[in-house]
């Protein structure tokens, strides 16, 4: 059962967190969603980044953290955008990814 993530619906809410379905996962700057996670209770465990061979830039990484109360583990793996300044961010709590909401749009048919 997928608690509720208040910081990240915070993020959603104000629009620094939007999911993107043909990727399967968020844009946002991983910086918030590991600040987002950390006040949901959930402690740094592990951080990596990865660089890339060519001009040694970030281009994406890894954080994981333990909430010790509940014992639940999150995790957030990005991939950096060339020239954009947010991420593609996959978040799992408990091995369960965090989705998007289907939310109709405008144009399209109900």
């Amino acid at each position: 059962m997928m608690l509720p993530m208040s910081g990240l619906d915070e993020l959603r809410i104000d629009g620094r967190m939007t999911w993107r379905e043909a990727e399967s996962g968020w844009i946002a700057a991983p910086e918030e969603i590991v600040k987002a996670l950390a006040r949901e209770g959930f402690e740094e465990c592990k951080r990596e980044m990865t660089t890339s061979r060519r001009d040694s830039h970030p281009a994406g990484g890894l954080w994981q953290g333990l909430n010790t109360r509940t014992g639940s583990v999150a995790s957030a793996i990005w991939v950096n955008r060339a020239a954009r300044p947010r991420a593609i961010i996959f978040i799992t709590v408990d091995g369960e990814p965090v989705k998007g909401i289907e939310v109709p749009s405008p144009d399209r048919d109900p």
